[in-house]
């Protein structure tokens, strides 16, 4: 039996070798573990189409596989809309036009019943087209020639050139004024050149 002494002198080493071990056991660790791959697709939008890309499908009896665009409310493969995959082994892909604006899944099966990969994609609203403002036509006002009646009395002179409707009263004393005044010239006329008598 070894002394008490000496039995801890050489659990010590025993123990530090043990934390050294460990510790490189947690460093090789997450390097010695798989990586994780990221989704066996790539999902792109382009207005209202939708179109997925993969190469982790063979073809088997002819076919790739399918995908399938699953819009909020649908839950399985079967619910989506489902699209058969064209291509080469390089690259296969498939694509789905008039799609509504919201949030849809994409699931990829390949023909060997193996889930390519599954990715959300958003759909964005389509711009609104604003209303090409259409040009108000312009309204000339035409100018009718509209004959209007003729006086019947004639334009009066003076201020204002309105037609007035005089009585009978007002033109017989119109009258009598010419009249008087023509015969008053003539005989003003008369005596003017009349020889005078000495």
């Amino acid at each position: 039996m070894l002394p008490e002494g000496s039995h801890m002198r050489n659990s010590q080493p025993l123990l530090r070798g043990g934390l050294v071990a460990a510790a490189a056991a947690l460093m090789l660790g997450p390097a010695a573990a798989p990586a994780v791959a990221g989704p066996g697709i790539s999902v792109s939008t382009s207005g209202s189409s939708v179109s997925v890309l993969t190469s982790a499908c063979t073809q088997i009896n002819g076919s790739w596989g399918t995908a399938a665009l699953l819009n909020s409310s649908q839950t399985t493969f079967a619910q989506g809309r489902q699209v058969a995959l064209t291509g080469t082994s390089a690259g296969q892909s498939a694509a789905w036009s008039d799609v509504s604006p919201g949030t849809y899944t994409v699931i990829v099966m390949c023909s060997n019943n193996n889930t390519a990969g599954t990715q959300t994609v958003i759909v964005p609203p389509r711009p609104t087209r604003s209303a090409t403002p259409t040009a108000t036509p312009t309204v000339t006002p035409t100018i009718s020639a509209t004959s209007s009646p003729s006086p019947s009395r004639g334009v009066m002179g003076g201020l204002g050139g309105a037609v007035r409707d005089y009585g009978t009263v007002t033109l017989t004393a119109g009258g009598v004024l010419v009249g008087t005044g023509a015969i008053a010239a003539g005989w003003f006329l008369r005596r003017r050149f009349r020889p005078h008598r000495w």
